[in-house]
């Protein structure tokens, strides 16, 4: 049988022992607890080189088996119960999809979304965030959305202005940049407080990658969070209330300092700690975990 004739039982064998590895997976982990699987997650091939030379011709459909699973450990820890949540397998997973397939833009992009959310939404990694996107780069030199996710990664996670306006500046000397970009680069070099926050915000909102505007909706809800909650905590802190009596929303309202329960732009109920009188986001909001409120003055 030639070459050319045996290439469908390959892929047809290969898909076979896909789909049996996928149901194995599957097996164990209705077998196992949770709790043990954790400690045992393993990866047995930490070599993304090393996998590229096991996997021959397969690498693409590899690389899709390693992003799959990068996401369902991503998803997996981000909705787990348990007090700490773990991801410690992230970063290897997303290193190992892109070495089997250099060209995988959503691994890089999205991937480097998964590394750099606040804990515990995700591992709070912007430094292997930056990592991930500079390989990209290395990968594909002139591709603007790299440097525009560094720089995204500079301002909004490492808090660096004049860092993020370097890389908006590299991202807007790219082929095929768009003409939107060029004026972040200033906005990132004035100061930085929440108005030049929603310039950067509204900017990204013309971008034509979904996640990305996506991206920009939450982060100006996020950023109209943080001036209701500034609001809140001054009347909560001004409002004296009658000896022995808690500091409650409910206790605010009935004494005509508020209308009724605070809700944030995502329609949650603000939380209120009465003994300091401060407010924050609840943990069930889509807006948490919130930026940090101190480096973004109004």
């Amino acid at each position: 049988m030639s070459g050319r004739a045996s290439h469908p039982a390959l892929l047809a064998g290969a898909a076979l022992a896909i789909a049996a590895a996928i149901g194995l997976q599957v097996a164990r982990d209705r077998w196992y607890q949770r709790e043990q699987r954790a400690t045992e997650d393993v990866l047995y091939v930490r070599s993304g080189p090393a996998l590229a030379r096991m996997a021959l011709e397969f690498d693409a459909v590899a690389a899709d088996v390693y992003w799959i699973r990068a996401i369902q450990h991503y998803g997996g820890a981000r909705l787990s119960t348990d007090r700490v949540r773990r991801y410690d397998l992230l970063y290897p997973l997303l290193d190992l999809t892109t070495s089997l397939d250099p060209y995988f833009t959503i691994a890089y992009r999205f991937g480097a979304i998964f590394l750099s959310e606040q804990y515990p939404g995700g591992p709070g990694r912007p430094d292997q965030a930056i990592t991930l996107l500079e390989k990209g780069i290395a990968a594909q030199p002139t591709r603007w959305q790299y440097f525009h996710d560094i720089a995204f990664v500079q301002y909004w996670h490492l808090h660096d202005p004049a860092k993020a306006a370097e890389w908006f500046e590299r991202a807007a000397s790219q082929p095929d940049a768009p003409n939107w970009i060029r004026p972040l680069a200033a906005t990132m070099l004035t100061e930085h407080d929440r108005g030049s926050a929603r310039v950067v915000w509204q900017q990204i909102l013309q971008s034509d990658q979904q996640w990305l505007r996506r991206t920009a909706q939450r982060s100006l809800l996020q950023l109209d969070a943080m001036d209701q909650i500034d609001e809140l905590t001054a009347i909560a802190h001004r409002t004296p209330l009658p000896t022995g009596e808690r500091l409650t929303w409910e206790n605010l309202a009935r004494h005509r300092a508020l209308p009724g329960v605070p809700l944030d732009p995502s329609r949650t109920p603000y939380m209120l700690a009465p003994d300091t009188g401060q407010v924050t986001v609840s943990e069930r909001s889509p807006l948490y975990p919130m930026p940090d409120l101190r480096r973004l003055a109004r």
